[in-house]
């Protein structure tokens, strides 16, 4: 037993300690970080103010109260590619294999990465909610429903970024964002971020409605209170069970691939 918890805390430590190292990187590369957090706020920019006008929603409300909840969860989503560079980055430049030869616990560094991006995450939606705020954003249903909505976000961006881990570490080549790009952006349109999948094409719509992205969107706005979609189908009926289903069935899937992934390279 005693064994057991002396390679608990050793994990936790290794794990703080590769946390730190991500989050000073982060520090000293401000210009990173801005441009990160900006890029989502000119999409709502964008959106809610020159395409907004031209989106009728089926059941009336303001389009920034419906698009604000689905760039909330985009914002989660994107972050998958934030994880990828630095993943794939550090194994192009051999800082993986020398993480790899230190004494160290053999998951501290993908769990290390993946606190320091979750909390990476967390400024990053602290600064879309601002921008909500801002342009007449607001949540309706008290405080509570809004934190469980805050907390589905995260978990979202928790499955992103554990799948986001595993593919830097397979690919290995930062180069190769850009073909997580051409993934990633169709994922975030073809769902129900922008319009209601009502006004997409019968084939397009149920492919929208099952998007997990779509799952934590009309999840979130059911529970801020804003305007959405009236439930036509199973999964928008069920949204809020879909979006904890989602997110935790990719963190079964992918946590453990990215764990073993880390500990199988170059063998």
């Amino acid at each position: 037993m005693t064994a057991m918890f002396g390679r608990l805390g050793w994990a936790v430590a290794d794990t703080w300690t590769i946390t730190r190292r991500d989050l000073t990187h982060w520090v000293n590369q401000p210009a990173q970080i801005v441009i990160g957090l900006l890029f989502p706020v000119m999409i709502v920019l964008m959106f809610g103010y020159l395409f907004g006008g031209a989106v009728a929603l089926p059941g009336g409300g303001d389009y920034r109260e419906f698009l604000m909840p689905g760039m909330f969860a985009m914002t989660m989503l994107f972050g998958i590619e934030t994880t990828f560079a630095a993943v794939a980055g550090d194994a192009a430049k051999g800082v993986t294999d020398r993480f790899r030869s230190m004494p160290m616990s053999g998951s501290a560094v993908v769990a290390g990465r993946s606190v320091a991006d979750l909390l990476n995450s967390v400024l990053g939606l602290a600064v879309m909610v601002i921008c909500g705020l801002a342009v007449g954003w607001r949540f309706h249903e008290g405080a509570g429903r809004a934190l469980a909505a805050f907390g589905l976000l995260l978990l979202l961006r928790l499955a992103m970024l554990w799948v986001g881990i595993w593919l830097g570490l397979v690919v290995g080549r930062p180069e190769m964002l850009t073909a997580m790009q051409i993934l990633v952006w169709p994922l975030a349109f073809v769902s129900n971020t922008f319009v209601p999948p009502e006004t997409m094409p019968a084939w397009l719509a149920a492919v929208a409605e099952w998007n997990p992205l779509s799952a934590t969107v009309a999840a979130v706005r059911d529970l801020f209170g804003n305007p959405g979609p009236a439930a036509a189908s199973f999964a928008a009926e069920h949204a809020i069970a879909l979006a904890l289903a989602w997110p935790l069935v990719l963190i079964a899937v992918f946590a453990p691939l990215a764990t073993r992934r880390y500990r199988d390279l170059n063998r």
